[in-house]
């Protein structure tokens, strides 16, 4: 079976592509045999956790990767113990790319955790979301249909077609030149990884800004306080190398249908927007990024639009998706993904233990960016940063960001409010 465009890309960026979550359970260790028994009991009949990758058979430029069926499903391959403690697990995990020779996940025990890492060619966050929901002891197994790609883009073709101005639009979006992190020291970047555990109180106070309005989003207050973030670490926008360009983040956006949510696959298209980095007080923040999340409905229907045409010219001409790939992974093109989801199944239990928290990881990007993701767990909220930049940075933003949420949920309108700056 022949990789879809999207996977294929994600296996030519040149990047390790190794994506996760993690869930944190009090108590004691899980027996892994345990998790394996769970993992065969739920994910055996899944067609997408048995593919094992195969290279192209002739030019890479002229033939693409294959899926194919790994000849049984065997969670004791997969399904390990490790005495890491979580954040230098998921510092390794991002840093390296899964063994080609099987199936592209693993599921790794911790003291406290469970962790979940796939390649985002096999699964987006999504998936590895719904893939997490089904080890749960009250989950009711669903074995996906098709694939995410299939359903997304039959949804394309039953809409209506875009005017071309709005098409020419997003396509310039998607190419435009920002700018990438600044670097202190012409130093090798190292990948680092950051979780915060922030305020839950703090959290309830910023949703409910700005004063008046209609509360703000998980994703709007993420962008708002990361671009806070940034002038807090960076200092303002003139100060960074690049010129005038706007510096943008990229935001995941989910194109499966209600009906087709637990499809597992690559289904997201993701959105850019340049970031008010020198707005001048943390609520004018929000209200922008409050403006540029309220048009993704509008642009996610340009995405459906264009998606079937590129994912069939890249398809049929694999070096494409190679190089639409690497380009988009330009550091100065896709500097930061930002995304945020709430996990709406609480309570939740793994063999009778409560699911206290959920961290996710991102993805690591280029040389000159930070990744970020925020995750609301019951009354648990954790950001995790993945920076490519400097040593230490992503703990840098993700302080930076938890002090721009109190800024936020203290803040007034008045200019006078302004947190953050250097």
């Amino acid at each position: 079976m022949r990789l879809t465009a999207i996977e294929e890309g994600h296996l030519r960026n040149g990047l390790p592509g190794t994506i996760g979550i993690a869930g944190l359970f009090p108590g004691g260790p899980f027996e892994p045999e345990q998790l394996r028994s769970r993992v065969r009991e739920r994910w055996g009949a899944l067609d997408r956790m048995s593919r094992v990758l195969e290279p192209p058979t002739g030019p890479a430029a002229l033939s693409g990767h294959r899926w194919a069926a790994a000849r049984s499903f065997d969670p004791g391959a997969h399904v390990t113990a490790t005495d890491q403690d979580l954040e230098s697990l998921l510092t390794d995990g991002v840093s390296h790319a899964l063994p080609p020779e099987r199936p592209l996940w693993r599921l790794l025990v911790t003291r406290q955790a469970v962790v979940l890492f796939a390649h985002h060619a096999l699964l987006d966050g999504r998936s590895l979301e719904t893939l997490f929901r089904m080890l749960m002891d009250d989950a009711v197994p669903s074995p996906p249909l098709a694939s995410a790609a299939t359903h997304v883009l039959a949804a394309a073709q039953r809409r209506p077609p875009l005017r071309p101005g709005t098409l020419g639009r997003e396509v310039r979006r998607i190419g435009a030149v920002g700018r990438s992190l600044p670097s202190a020291s012409p130093g090798r970047p190292r990948p680092s990884v950051a979780v915060v555990e922030l305020d839950p109180q703090v959290m309830r106070t910023a949703r409910r800004q700005p004063a008046g309005g209609r509360g703000a989003t998980l994703n709007e207050l993420l962008l708002s306080t990361y671009a806070g973030a940034l002038h807090a670490c960076y200092g303002p926008l003139r100060s960074w190398p690049g010129g005038a360009a706007p510096f943008y983040a990229t935001v995941p956006v989910d194109l499966r249908t209600r009906h087709h949510a637990q499809q597992l696959g690559n289904g997201v298209t993701a959105l850019r927007i340049p970031l008010p980095v020198d707005a001048v007080s943390p609520v004018a923040r929000l209200r922008v990024c409050q403006d540029l999340v309220a048009a993704f409905p509008h642009r996610c229907d340009t995405h459906r639009a264009i998606l079937p045409t590129l994912q069939t010219i890249a398809r049929n001409v694999p070096w494409l998706s190679g190089a639409m790939a690497r380009s988009l992974a330009r550091a100065e093109v896709t500097t930061s993904l930002c995304t945020a989801f709430k996990w709406r199944d609480n309570p939740s239990h793994l063999y009778g233990r409560p699911l206290s928290r959920v961290v996710p990881l991102p993805q690591l990007a280029p040389p000159g960016t930070a990744n970020l993701c925020l995750v609301h767990t019951a009354d648990a909220y954790t950001l995790t940063v993945v920076s490519h930049s400097r040593a230490g940075d992503a703990g840098m933003i993700g302080a930076a960001v938890a002090r721009e949420l109190t800024a936020v949920a203290t803040a007034s309108d008045a200019p006078a409010a302004c947190a953050g700056r250097p």
